[in-house]
């Protein structure tokens, strides 16, 4: 059983910057794809970006592309999400997950696993 634990979320003033950490426990983590999710109050949980187990594909929602960055570090079993030019349309719970098929991403990712979300504020 796969767990992931978010950190980094906080309190940002629009135009700043947050790093969000995403720490995996349990089978081999470097096997799955992984991804990012955001939900806010009242909204759907959506697809912010997912990163294949090498690295090699990315996928970014369209609202954060050239702004945030997906990477992973599969020594440290972390995934990370680099938000830069936040505005207050990002704020949301932000969800790690996790998909068992190593290639997973986008619209195709499948999230097997969930992390418990950080919160995002961003105030204007």
């Amino acid at each position: 059983q796969v767990q992931l634990v978010e950190s980094g979320g906080g309190l940002v003033q629009a135009g700043g910057s947050l790093r969000l950490s995403c720490a995996a426990s349990g089978p081999p983590f470097s096997n799955y794809a992984l991804g990012w999710f955001r939900q806010a109050p009242g909204k759907d949980r959506d697809i912010v970006a997912t990163i294949t187990w090498t690295s090699s594909v990315t996928y970014y929602a369209d609202a954060v592309k050239g702004r945030f960055t997906i990477s992973r570090d599969n020594a440290k079993n972390t995934v990370y999400l680099q938000m830069n030019s936040l505005t207050p349309e990002d704020a949301a719970v932000y969800y790690c997950a996790a998909d068992r098929r190593s290639l997973g991403s986008g619209r195709d990712f499948r999230a097997d696993y969930w992390g418990q979300g950080t919160q995002v504020t961003v105030s204007s």
